[in-house]
């Protein structure tokens, strides 16, 4: 008897809990129904808003078959449906559950037709219906959407979802997308001075194009209290556009340490011009294409792993490619610099013509792993994940290359023949094959610099022509053959064209960088860091 009182008691739970979701069902489809007696769009418009009051997530479907103009009335009962063309007709769905009801000829139907206003309307009703729902990042863009879009309407929904809101960052923007739109309303000057303090906290851009709009719209205190926020959020942006600016450089120079650290390796150790460096780039952006196309085609489940694969592939094609080029040219050429710039020279176009013919002309297709795809934000400061990674790479390299230098046998003989060539072969270096692995060194790195420069330019021929003279500049301010000297000429480098390049152009302002190094050379024809030995003192 226990037993069966407990499973009445408990199907009368469960049936009370069902009624209202009846209940509500019921009152729901009532007001769907409505919309087959509504006359003009105001009438359209007033049955939407009804919808939004009620708060209820199924009334989406509704609103968006709607905006999409996909919502019908049927002639025969004024039933109002969801209707999607199909082949014979129109198949209509229920308008809250989805389910397929019946098909129905296009001539048997009548479309409920929206304007722009009537859109505009049904998106401020769904965003507010996201206001509750279970993930914290669609309420988040909820509410940042009716920050950037303000309505006086929105302020009871926005009240009541700050109330029910556990979750601080989601929130804090409630609050915001409340300030903004108690700004639009006719709520009392005092309400419009606190929104306008809690926007200009903000400090970003969308707060200054919202304080802006206000400024121009109003009169009195709030006038004054808008463009107030607006001077303190200009001096704030500034300070970060600064920082941007500085973010760009850095990002710039480790594209420039890149391109320039084997060229500086070559050109101390060897006092070669090699014209060809910007090739050497150039194949080891091809050799990540070959790579990528290979997985695509037989291990796709291994992509974010191509550039892993292609590191040490790009610097044994380009490594084998600077070895030839030094063995089978440069080495008759030494002493004998313009012979050496003229013979590169050539060497790179014949590079380039022999890529041209195996891969095309046209730019090829370099994807990016999902680990360097998409971006993050500081504050107002945008970092791409490619731009970072590539940071982290170059000074990787840096660090790899400047221990070879400095604490391997190999490094110790690159830096005897670097400081005298003729003390270093009387003490039996063979300097030749020292010439020969440096260049095929300073070969391999660009190699490696055209795989992180596959991901953020178009890999082409023409790849390594932009940044041969840029890498020469580099190489020449920060002092001939000092790895640290090519850092810091880098990084200067790249920050001096960021903050020129909005006054002067990116041409004009790189002509500007390369007058300003002329000069610099004037003073101190070594460089930053020039190198000692007998040989350079001599």
């Amino acid at each position: 008897m226990i037993l069966l009182r407990a499973i009445g008691l408990l199907l009368l739970l469960t049936m009370a809990s069902l009624l209202p979701s009846s209940a509500a069902e019921a009152d729901l489809r009532a007001i769907i129904a409505k919309f087959a007696t509504a006359t003009n769009f105001s009438a359209t418009e007033a049955v939407v808003r009804e919808l939004a009051a009620s708060g209820d997530p199924a009334v989406e479907r509704p609103l968006s078959a709607l905006a999409d103009g996909e919502l019908y009335i049927r002639k025969g009962d004024s039933q109002v449906f969801v209707g999607k063309d199909g082949a014979g007709g129109v198949e209509l769905l229920d308008p809250l559950s989805g389910k397929k009801a019946a098909d129905a000829a296009k001539t048997d139907l009548t479309k409920i037709k929206v304007n722009n206003g009537l859109r505009r309307t049904i998106r401020d009703a769904l965003g507010t219906l996201t206001l509750r729902a279970k993930d914290a990042g669609v309420r988040l863009a909820a509410a940042t959407t009716m920050f950037k879009t303000p309505d006086a309407a929105n302020i009871e929904p926005l009240d009541a979802a700050i109330a029910a809101e556990t979750e601080p960052a989601v929130k804090a923007m409630f609050e915001q997308a409340r300030a903004a739109t108690v700004l639009v309303s006719d709520k009392p000057e005092a309400d419009k001075l606190a929104a306008i303090s809690l926007i200009a906290a903000r400090g970003d851009r969308d707060a200054l194009s919202l304080l802006t709009s206000v400024e121009a719209n109003s009169q009195g205190a709030v006038k004054d209290a808008a463009a107030g926020a607006i001077g303190r959020i200009n001096s704030t942006l500034a300070l970060w556009d600064a920082g941007q600016n500085i973010w760009y450089g850095i990002s710039l120079g480790s594209v420039l340490l890149l391109a320039a650290i084997g060229l500086a390796i070559t050109f101390g150790v060897m006092g070669v011009i090699n014209m060809a460096h910007g090739e050497m780039v150039m194949l080891g952006a091809y050799t990540t294409f070959v790579v990528q196309q290979v997985i695509r085609t037989s291990f796709p489940s291994i992509f974010d792993w191509s550039l892993v694969v292609a590191l040490p592939l790009a610097f044994l094609v380009a490594a084998l490619v600077g070895l030839a080029i030094e063995r089978g040219i440069i080495r008759f050429l030494y002493g004998r610099p313009l012979e050496t710039l003229l013979a590169t020279w050539g060497v790179s176009l014949i590079l380039q013509q022999a890529v041209r013919t195996i891969f095309g002309p046209t730019n090829q297709e370099v994807g990016n792993p999902s680990w360097m795809s998409g971006s993050f934000d500081i504050g107002q400061l945008a970092i791409t994940w490619n731009r970072l990674w590539i940071l982290v790479f170059a000074l990787l390299v840096f660090a790899v290359l400047l221990y070879v230098m400095k604490r391997t046998p190999w490094g110790l003989q690159m830096r005897a023949v670097t400081a005298n060539r003729r003390m270093a072969a009387s003490m039996g270096i063979r300097t030749p094959w020292v010439d020969a692995l440096t260049f095929a060194l300073g070969s391999g790195i660009a190699g490696i610099a055209g795989v992180a420069l596959s991901q953020i330019d178009n890999v082409s021929p023409n790849l390594g022509r932009g940044y041969i003279i840029d890498s020469f500049m580099v190489v020449v301010f920060g002092g001939v053959g000092n790895l640290w000297g090519t850092l810091v000429g880098a990084f200067s480098l790249g920050i001096v064209n960021k903050f020129l390049e909005p006054y002067a152009g990116a041409v004009l302002g790189k002509i500007v960088v390369l007058v300003l190094i002329i000069l610099f050379i004037q003073k101190r024809p070594r460089g930053l860091f020039a190198l000692k030995g007998r040989a350079v003192e001599a």
